[in-house]
């Protein structure tokens, strides 16, 4: 069975090679983006078992890439953390339309995002199974 697909969207590069790191040694396959037009390409070519998206990125947004993600039959269901500067006031109700799986404040350790991103992997494979 090959690894799980992550698409990870930061416009800094340090937190996307950092994340890149510690997910590829949890298992995943990793797939960076440097704003959420292109991760929402990168998605739309092949849909990834989980997207890994900062908030605030130029291009489009998190919420926006949220939004676009939930448009498309093929990556609707697509689950999504959010990675947010801590003390950044997000929208209740946008995050909630958009469907964001999880929201995570930064500074975040890559060990924490590891965790979250096999939870939620786990939950979404017992769903399947139900």
């Amino acid at each position: 069975m090959s690894a799980k697909r992550i698409v990870v969207a930061d416009d800094e590069p340090h937190i996307r090679h950092v994340l890149a790191l510690k997910l590829e040694k949890g298992g995943f396959a990793v797939h960076p983006a440097a704003d959420g037009q292109e991760a929402l390409e990168i998605c739309q070519q092949e849909p990834p078992d989980l997207v890994i998206t900062d908030f605030q990125m130029p291009m489009m947004t998190g919420i926006e890439l949220c939004r676009r993600l939930r448009a498309n039959p093929a990556t609707e269901r697509l689950p999504v953390i959010l990675l947010t500067a801590r003390g950044f006031d997000l929208d209740e109700e946008q995050t909630r339309e958009a469907q964001i799986t999880a929201i995570m404040s930064k500074p975040f350790s890559p060990a924490e995002v590891l965790q979250k991103a096999n939870e939620i992997l786990a939950d979404v494979a017992a769903r399947r199974c139900e």
